[in-house]
Order: structure tokens, then sequence, then C-alpha cells
């Protein structure tokens, strides 16, 4: 038992986070099988029970459950045994790649499968004409940090305004694991998709290795895509404020309003140069992030002299930032780089394609 104890101890968090994943209380658990040899040890029954509060089950052959699992899931699929509901789940989170690096979850790890999920977006540049969908597999919040399993081009976006059109991502996974990827612009109908094979990703210990790089750098993932949100949000703002500017800067009779505004805008241009060189990334989305709300206060007072009264209402486009939430004016803010060739910085003409994530709530004005 001495010789083993190390290993056994290791059993601890991965049966932890499987009881975590599977959202429910030790309590709730209905049995322990035991598989292998090895778990014939006492020590390994003892510790397995007190991790979970259930004594294993001994009725069911360690060295044969394995065999007695695959063979209850050939009667399944076979459909000689049609009493039982075989049910498998994605291993890891699957989603796209989008600005500034980061990874766009559309399906979660463990979600049980055959499964569907959609999401819809918008440009976040004016007259974009195309945008290339990155495939990623993996639970860092960088894309580069997670399996890439391909990628394909929509092309053929109509000429509209940034924030205008909305493409509608899709991911479809069948009861044999493979994946499909389609993205549709809805007003055009213009539509493309990829299929990626079960082959394609990975095996069992290259998804244990994930898991445990993902844990190692939760924090300092967290703070990067913090830190890269804080700068797609400053982007948006600047973007919305310049387009306010352009089409209803002959509205507003009072020209230091107008000069505020531009004002806010270098402020806040700097402000995202400045972070950029910032070792401590909170202390660089705080910055951001201020700077960010002194522009929103100064556009606010172009709403009134626009709108008065009725300031809240929405402008070209059904963007107002001068009356969004704080909650809305984040969502808005996740413009995303539905990027290039992983490892790509986005300036090939090619593949820099923004778009930002649209809240369904907001899709009809």
């Amino acid at each position: 038992e001495e010789l083993v104890n190390e290993l056994i101890q290791r059993t601890t968090e991965p049966t932890e986070t499987a009881i975590q994943d599977a959202e429910i209380e030790k309590a709730e658990i209905s049995e322990v099988i035991l598989v292998g040899g090895t778990t014939r040890v006492p020590a390994v029954r003892e510790h397995v029970q007190a991790i979970t509060g259930q004594e294993p089950n001994k009725e069911v052959s360690p060295d044969e459950a394995v065999a007695e699992g695959a063979a209850v899931q050939a009667g399944s699929i076979s459909g000689e045994m049609d009493d039982i509901l075989l049910l498998d789940v994605a291993p890891l989170s699957l989603g796209v790649e989008v600005k500034g690096g980061l990874k766009e979850t559309l399906i979660e790890k463990n979600t049980t499968i055959p499964a569907e999920e959609s999401k819809t977006f918008t440009t976040a540049q004016n007259n974009q004409s195309m945008v290339t969908v990155h495939v990623v597999q993996g639970e860092r919040e960088m894309a580069k940090d997670n399996k890439s399993l391909g990628q394909f081009n929509l092309e053929g976006i109509p000429p509209a305004p940034a924030g205008q059109p909305k493409i509608e991502v899709t991911f479809e996974i069948d009861a044999d694991g493979i994946l499909n990827v389609s993205a549709e612009e809805q007003e055009s109908g213009e539509e493309a998709s990829i299929t990626i094979d079960d082959a394609s990703r990975l095996d069992e210990e290259e998804i244990e290795e994930m898991k445990e790089e993902a844990e190692k750098h939760e924090e300092e993932d967290r703070r990067r895509r913090e830190f890269i949100e804080a700068k797609n949000q400053a982007d948006s703002t600047i973007n919305q404020a310049e387009t306010q500017i352009e089409e209803h800067g002959d509205k507003v009779d009072d020209d230091s309003i107008i000069e505020s505004v531009e004002n806010a805008i270098e402020d806040l241009e700097e402000e995202k140069e400045e972070a950029e060189e910032m070792d401590d990334l909170e202390e660089a989305a705080e910055k951001i992030e201020e700077a960010i709300e002194n522009l929103q206060e100064e556009l606010r007072e172009i709403g009134k002299e626009i709108y008065g009264d009725q300031a809240g209402g929405a402008g070209p486009g059904g963007f107002d930032p001068s009356n969004m939430s704080e909650e809305d004016l984040k969502q808005a803010a996740q413009n995303m780089n539905m990027g290039g060739a992983p490892g790509n910085s986005g300036d090939d003409e090619v593949v820099d394609a923004d778009y930002e994530e649209v809240d369904e709530g907001e899709e009809e004005d």
C-alpha cells in the first residue's frame, strides 16, 4: 500500500472534477464501480469511499467491468437492448477564434451529444465582406492555446455599416461525434460550412493534458481575457462615437460637445496604447475601462442634443451607447476577429474580419 499511496492520492482530483462536472452532490451518487485489478487493494477502496461518501460496489468484477460495459453499449447500438439509454458527452469545449485571439465557446464541455448550439454575430468594421471561421477545441481562453480543428471562409457579406449584418454560426455534433460547423449571413443567405470527424480531435491523454493546462493557467487566462475584452469594448465605443459624430455632428449646436467627444476618443486611444506596455493586465484593463466610461459620458451629451428628452432612442444601426446599460455595452463590446489561420496576427487582408456577438434580445429595434 505504501508503494501505491501516491497513485491513490492522485485519484482525488479527477474524481471530484467528475462529480463537479456532473453537477450532482455526492449523496446523489447511486453506485461507485471500480475498474482494474489494482482497485482490489483495501487502501484504494477506502480512499474512494472517503472521496465519494459511498462504499464501492463489490458485485461487479474490476477485471470484467470494461468488457461488460462494452457489451452493454454494443447491445444498445445494435438495438438488442432498448431499455438502456447510453449518453456520450463532449469532452472539451468547442468554439471559434474571435478578436484579440480569444476563444468564444458555443458548446461547453460535458454537453450531452448529439447537440446543437447557435450564436449570432455581427460585423464590427464598415463594409466588411468576409469572415474566417476558425474552429477550436479546449478550455483555454486564448484560441492559440487550444486545438485547432479547421477553418473556412464566409464570403459575400453585403456592404453595410458595422453592426448591421447578422451572421449565425451553428455547431452540430451527431451521435458519432462528427462536428458540423456552418455560418450564414441572414440577409443575403450566403453560407459556408465545414465537417470535422472525430479522428481530427484529441485522444484521451491529450484531453487530460489540456484540462490540466487550463487549470494551471486559469487565473492568467482570466486576466488576459478581461484585458482583451476591455480593448475590444474600447474599439467598439470609439467606432460608435465616430459614427455619431459623422452622422449627427451637424445637429449639435454646441461645438464644445463635439470637441469633448473627440478629446475623449483621443484619450481612450492613448490609454489603449499605454496599456499594451503594462505588465499588470488587471490595472491595464481598469485604465481602459475608465477611459471608456469617460467617452460614454461625453456621448450622452450628444444624445441629449440629438434626441432631447428621448435621448435613449437608438442611433444608426440600432446602437446608442449613450443609453446602453453596462451589461449591454459589455456584450456589444465583444468585438471578435474571425481571424485566419492559427498564429495569424489578423493583419492579412484575407483574414482581417472583425465581428461581435449579438444579444438575441437586441436583434430587433
